[in-house]
This record gives structure tokens, C-alpha cells and sequence, in this order.
């Protein structure tokens, strides 16, 4: 990896990564793929509370993971036109990052358009030694890319700094996050799934146990339990120094959603805010 920050947003002619799973985790036309948000958006449950700060959604493919991912987007369309920076964080799953893994790309396309690389706050993090910039890492992934038409549907202009987390502790993730944090613009959105092929009752135990160290700010998540492990424990680490309180927005399976009960993967919907007290795991 080469520690060179990707290309400016002020560049005339940023390259684009094209979307790479589109046709295969979300609908690959554009009118297609309009359609599904909308269903998907509109069957979501808005939750009850303050507007979230940060958010921990799924990112499996939508017939699988969609109605939970909603379910914490669709609140999100309240805050079209505040929230103009996405701070987006998911585990590699192709290529191995030491660290944190800033595109080598300008922007990221889906089939709803492109989505600019916030070229400031990607140089502002390749300050630190565990970022670096990895093409490879981003070229083929799908923790990031499947938010990103939930993000082009419910925020107006907005910029994202997409980050590919590999092989780095909670502390070192929280200190990049504590670096754009930002203010009401700045919204923070970690990609995981939780646990994975367990038969469908022993996953419900496990996520439910999960969910509970979430809503307690317990940075100690293992990969077993998410596969976003180490993005979420440093939500958790720079949750707690920020005062952000955790709720559960919904908590299911692909048992729940596409049937199959033998061997589930687990889902869950979390927001963090600055007010308002956590759920207990129903």
C-alpha cells in the first residue's frame, strides 16, 4: 500500500470506482434498484429518538439484510441536506489491509450516480501511520458499497470517506474517527454483519449477546460474533469519549428475511446519539 491520500474532490476528472456487486447484492439497474429502496424504505419502522450521530448497519445482499439496513436509513431522510459528510467504515473480506485502507479512487459509483471521496478528511487520516491507500482492498468489496444507494436515497449532496478495515485495534479505528468527527454534517456509518451459519435459535442467543455489549459500549466485539469486529469496537471506544448513547433499532436473521433457518446470518441496526437512554434486547 503507498501512503499517498486519494485523488482531491477538487480534482477536474477524479477516478471513479465503478460498483463492483451491483446485479448481484442490490438490483444492477438504476430503476430497478430505485424501486427496491423505496419498498424497502417505506415498509422500515422509523425509531423512536434523537437523531443518530453514528450508525452500524448490515451489509449482506438486500433480499437478505435490506429490511434491517432500513430500518436505521429511513430515519436518516429527516436529516437530507444537514448530514453532507458519510464517515464509512466495513471489513475487508477479499484482500488483507494491514490497518485502515483509504481508495485510490476519487469517488465511488453505483447505479444511482457517483458519491465524491471527501478528499480533506481523507488527507486529514492518512496522517496517521494505520492508514494507507490500498486499490485492491476497495476494487472488489461489498461491506462499503451495498450503503451506498441507501445513502444516495435518503441524503441530498453529500461526500463519503470510505474506509476498508483490515488488521488494527479499536484504539487505532477510534483515533481516526475522533479525526473526522465533525459536527451535524458529519455522519459515521460502520458496516457489519453479526454472527455467521449458525443454525437459526443458537444465532438469536449469540446476537443477542452481541447486542447487549453494543448497547453497553463494550469494545470487546470478536470476529465470531461480527465480522465488522474491529470497526464497531472503535464506534464503541470513540462512542463512549463523545458521550453517545447506543440503541437497538432491530435485530434479526436471514432466517427472518429470506427463510432458510438451518444456517442464518445475523443482522442487527444500531444508532448512537448524543441523548436519549439505550434499549434492552427484546
Amino acid at each position: 500500500m503507498t501512503r499517498s491520500a486519494p485523488d482531491s474532490a477538487s480534482d477536474s476528472a477524479p477516478s471513479v470506482r465503478p460498483a463492483a456487486v451491483a446485479g448481484m447484492f442490490y438490483p444492477g439497474s438504476a430503476a430497478a434498484l430505485t424501486r427496491e429502496l423505496r419498498v424497502l424504505l417505506e415498509r422500515a419502522t422509523p425509531p423512536a429518538g434523537p437523531p443518530p450521530k453514528a450508525i452500524i448497519a448490515p451489509h449482506a445482499g438486500y433480499i437478505y439484510s435490506g429490511p434491517v439496513a432500513a430500518s436505521v436509513y429511513a430515519p436518516l431522510a429527516s436529516r437530507r441536506g444537514i448530514v453532507r459528510r458519510v464517515i464509512l467504515l466495513g471489513p475487508t473480506h477479499r484482500v488483507a489491509v494491514a490497518g485502515l485502507a483509504l481508495p485510490a479512487a476519487g469517488a465511488f459509483a453505483t447505479p444511482l450516480g457517483t458519491a465524491p471521496v471527501d478528499g480533506d478528511a481523507a488527507a486529514t487520516v492518512a496522517q496517521l501511520p494505520q492508514v494507507a491507500v490500498s486499490e485492491e482492498a476497495h476494487a472488489f468489496e461489498h461491506s462499503l458499497e451495498v450503503h451506498l444507494p441507501f445513502l444516495q436515497t435518503v441524503l441530498a449532496d453529500f461526500t463519503v470517506l470510505p474506509l476498508a478495515v483490515g488488521r488494527a485495534t479499536a484504539a487505532q479505528v477510534a483515533d481516526v474517527l475522533d479525526r473526522v468527527w465533525g459536527g451535524d454534517e458529519t455522519l459515521l456509518v460502520v458496516s457489519s454483519d453479526l454472527s455467521h451459519y449458525l443454525p437459526y435459535a443458537a444465532a438469536r442467543a449469540t446476537d443477542e449477546a452481541t447486542a447487549r455489549r453494543i448497547l453497553a459500549l463494550d469494545p470487546r466485539i470478536d470476529h465470531r460474533e461480527a465480522c465488522g469486529a474491529t470497526p464497531i469496537n472503535g464506534l464503541l471506544l470513540a462512542a463512549g469519549r463523545h458521550g453517545l448513547r447506543a440503541r437497538l433499532v432491530d435485530l434479526r436473521n436471514s432466517g427472518d428475511t429470506a427463510g432458510d433457518k438451518s444456517r442464518v446470518v445475523g443482522y442487527g441496526a444500531f444508532t448512537f446519539s448524543a441523548t436519549g437512554a439505550g434499549d434492552a434486547v427484546h
